[in-house]
């Protein structure tokens, strides 16, 4: 049995700490490759904090976003893997509509590319494109995606892939009901509820975001519940269609749990952003708003074009992690520049407990170990380590949203920050830093952990 698949979060959180971070970066322009990274995040090692090697695809253009691991820990409740092993790292390409399979073994410093597969095979045996987000479930790999067949304009929703070929089964979905946006997929394994959000079909997204489908409400602002085993829609939770983006979910870890958090981008009528808790309420779930945001005022100059007749920055939550102990939440704010850490041990009232600087649209907070220069971009995608005692920030959303907010460009970077488990707190680890020219030009958005990570998995068992 792999050792990296845990029964429990408590053995999750035992186990030993990572030593190698998979990081995916891609070329805005198209005309190079994009590639897998292996970081070295080994304290003891000579060369902590340094790029270890590129694993380049052999296509162009795919725009590498969310990607993960073929098995997690879900699969010790279910006969569905005969041999579960956490060894293959699935890549969606955003933009390409393709898949890519990295193996890790036997070298897991230089994963090497076994499979391909391509756009074809998701729009003729699912009926999608635009591949976004993956996790290992009980049936298969769900495979989220924003568009139907060829990028057409929805309904997005979930491909199931085979834990072993990769090959593409068919829509997970059975009876879709409202459902026509899609975004993350998720699920409370042990009562057998799946959660979906909202972004928006291909042609609301590709080329950034769109000021008349923004103000006019027209992106998703909704949470879907579904029987998971089945793909049957039971629920569609409206959040009001101001809170316009309902992107990322963390449920608990917990597998019998039925809570939740999801981010939303904006609020349209003050750009303050917030972070909602849905949990069952008697027989249906519902959602609460429980953090709020505000937008920062700003003057005209220290904004791009698109923000200049709002005066503000908005936070842009864009991306939130739940620690494995479901104890921290962990929100990033890619407007204004801060990793916000929370703690919910009482979901229903979060407590700010700490946050952390770096970038933002109007601040540019420099890295302590770079005090003069000041950063682009801002913590976007964060991951969180088993033990809750390190985090990972990159700088890069979406090639197109990069280039409306931050139009000078996204020059990459990866921060590691130490964080209080139990007190709270955070503080950013000087030593490590890979920026710049260390990423050969590639902007960088999601990591994963060697071992597992706090959103890579879901747990069978308390």
């Amino acid at each position: 049995m792999d050792s990296s698949l845990y029964r429990s979060a408590a053995e999750a959180i035992a186990a030993p700490p990572e030593t190698l971070a998979y990081v995916a970066g891609f070329d805005r322009s198209g005309q190079r490759p994009d590639a897998l990274l292996t970081v070295d995040t080994d304290p003891q090692s000579a060369s902590y904090g340094k790029v270890l090697n590129f694993a380049e695809l052999p296509t162009l253009g795919d725009e590498l976003h969310h990607f993960g691991w073929n098995a997690c820990s879900s699969a010790l409740a279910h006969a569905c893997h005969e041999n579960p092993e956490r060894r293959y790292l699935l890549l969606p390409g955003l933009r390409s509509s393709r898949l890519h399979v990295m193996d890790t073994h036997p070298d897991p410093v230089r994963p090497r590319l076994v499979k391909t597969v391509e756009a074809k095979e998701l729009a003729e045996r699912a009926g999608y494109s635009r591949p976004h987000t993956l996790h290992c479930g009980p049936d298969g790999v769900f495979l989220s995606c924003l568009g139907a067949a060829d990028g057409g304009d929805g309904p997005g929703g979930v491909a199931l892939l085979d834990h072993t070929t990769f090959d593409v089964l068919r829509p997970w979905e059975t009876e879709r009901g409202p459902q026509h946006f899609a975004y993350d997929v998720w699920w409370h394994l042990g009562t057998d509820v799946g959660v979906t959000s909202e972004w928006g079909t291909p042609w609301m997204v590709e080329d950034g975001v769109l000021p008349d489908q923004l103000l006019g409400r027209k992106y998703g602002h909704a949470l879907h519940f579904w029987e998971l085993g089945t793909g049957r829609h039971l629920q569609r939770v409206d959040l009001g269609d101001q809170y316009q983006m309902v992107l990322e979910l963390r449920p608990a870890h917990d597998p019998q749990a039925e809570w939740g958090f999801a981010g939303v981008v904006v609020n349209v009528e003050d750009l303050s952003s917030s972070v909602w808790l849905w949990y069952r309420e008697g027989p249906a779930f519902t959602a609460r708003k429980v953090i709020e945001i505000p937008a920062v005022p700003a003057s005209a100059d220290e904004l791009p074009p698109a923000l200049q007749p709002f005066g503000a920055v908005p936070p842009l939550v864009t991306d939130i992690n739940l620690s494995v102990d479901d104890r921290w939440l962990y929100v990033s704010a890619w407007g204004t520049g801060e990793l916000l850490q929370y703690d919910v041990s009482d979901p229903f009232h979060p407590r700010l407990a700490s946050s952390v600087r770096l970038g933002g649209i109007a601040a540019r907070t420099p890295h302590p170990a770079e005090p003069g220069r000041p950063l682009n971009g801002a913590p976007q995608m964060v991951e969180i380590s088993r033990d809750g005692r390190r985090l990972y920030l990159t700088n890069s959303l979406y090639g197109a949203w990069d280039d409306q907010f931050y139009p000078d460009g996204i020059d990459p970077w990866l921060v590691k920050l130490e964080a209080d488990p139990v007190n709270g707190g955070l503080s950013i680890d000087e030593r490590f830093f890979p920026h710049g020219a260390d990423f050969r030009g590639l902007r960088v958005h999601q990591t994963h952990l060697a071992g597992g990570d706090a959103s890579s998995d879901s747990y069978c068992f308390r």
